[in-house]
């Protein structure tokens, strides 16, 4: 694979609504366009999905554009590779930056399907035609939630997320099943609890969720596997889990019996097909999360999500569910709580190349020397 040159472009997009959780606000979002182009002028696009404040990592998109520039672009500079998993372990020499590394790797994934003529699915091997959607409600009152699910479920969504917190919690999710009592329905606490709130978590057995997403630490493991020995309700795990060994630890130790899966935050194609293959051996359940993300990232997770072991609905929602209008064409939509998963070569959807024009806010290239 002969790199001629990579560009990285820093834009920006107001959200349509606020995202609200307990940890703060959207209501722009930034994040770093990569396109990575080889010398016979074919183009792999990834996207950097770290926030511009580290509420959810410790990347920014800031550090990711250090890391990018300065690390990992130079690496490719020196180092031949021949296949995206080539990159994914050549990455593996820096430690984390996870959201840096896998925008880059997941534009070379792009480009090798196009080179190959295969949708980026087909090439990790996907086997559905169409993925179940979902979608996330992260509003702060209850009145707001209802009429946001009633208007998703109107549009076909097949499970709802809502984001919990010790201050909304038990009063909010009976209020939404009451509502709705046959809906899916997920919790995602983003580590608003402690295990000094087992009692309080255990009430929210009284709701039958399809799970409760990363209850406690960011950064834990321990805990949680005492914790789901208390729930009747699945725990998943999601910030915890930035690894192939971390998801093989959690899995061993019984702390969930759920794994979100993001590429983003694991590194790249590479390590989230690494996770996906282990928990489909061993009978662990994995759906797709979602980062406030343009299309570009939303088209790899279409691929991801098509993948056998995704049984069950991502946060892979329709383009006009954040943007007046996206940066790809044409946009990801939802037919019948589905998105089709496109058979064109790399990730099936073409740059809006105005779109992406009016919303960059900085821009760097790279030209590699080919001898």
């Amino acid at each position: 694979m002969r790199i001629a040159q990579i560009r990285l472009k820093v834009i920006t997009m107001p959200l349509k609504s606020p995202f609200h959780t307990h940890l703060g606000k959207v209501i722009e979002r930034e994040g770093i366009i990569i396109e990575v182009m080889d010398t016979d002028g074919v183009s792999g696009f990834g996207e950097g999905v770290a926030f511009s404040t580290p509420w959810y990592t410790e990347e920014t998109v800031k550090t990711s554009l250090h890391m990018l520039s300065d690390i990992l672009i130079p690496l490719l500079m020196n180092n031949r590779i021949k296949h995206p998993e080539d990159a994914a372990i050549l990455f593996k020499t820096v430690r984390r930056n996870n959201m840096a590394k896998a925008g880059l790797e997941m534009a070379i994934w792009d480009l090798y399907a196009k080179r190959n003529s295969k949708s980026l699915s087909k090439i990790i091997g996907g086997t559905r035609e169409q993925v179940a959607s979902g979608v996330v409600v992260a509003v702060d009152s209850l009145s707001n939630a209802l009429k946001e699910i009633e208007n998703y479920i109107g549009e076909g969504y097949q499970r709802v997320k809502v984001k919990i917190s010790p201050q909304q919690d038990y009063s909010f999710l009976a209020g939404i099943r009451s509502h709705f009592p046959n809906l899916q329905i997920m919790a995602d606490a983003n580590s608003a609890y402690t295990l000094k709130d087992l009692d309080r978590l255990k009430s929210l057995d009284d709701f039958n969720l399809l799970m409760i997403e990363q209850p406690l630490a960011s950064d834990d493991i321990i805990q949680h596997s005492l914790l789901q020995k208390q729930l009747n309700t699945p725990i998943c795990l999601d910030e915890s889990i930035v690894s192939f060994e971390d998801a093989k630890n959690a899995v061993e130790l019984g702390s969930c019996k759920i794994i979100n899966i993001k590429a983003g935050r694991v590194g790249g194609i590479h390590e989230a097909k690494r996770i996906h293959d282990y928990c489909l051996d061993k009978g662990i359940e994995v759906w797709c999360g979602g980062m406030i993300e343009f299309g570009i990232s939303r088209a790899h997770n279409i691929a991801l999500a098509s993948l056998p072991g995704f049984t069950i609905p991502g946060d892979i929602s329709a383009s006009n569910r954040f943007w007046d209008e996206d940066i790809i064409t044409p946009e990801v939509s939802i037919e019948n709580g589905f998105v089709h998963v496109p058979d064109k070569p790399g990730i099936g959807f073409d740059i809006n190349r105005n779109r992406l024009k009016e919303t960059t806010i900085a821009e760097r290239l790279f030209t590699f020397e080919n001898k």
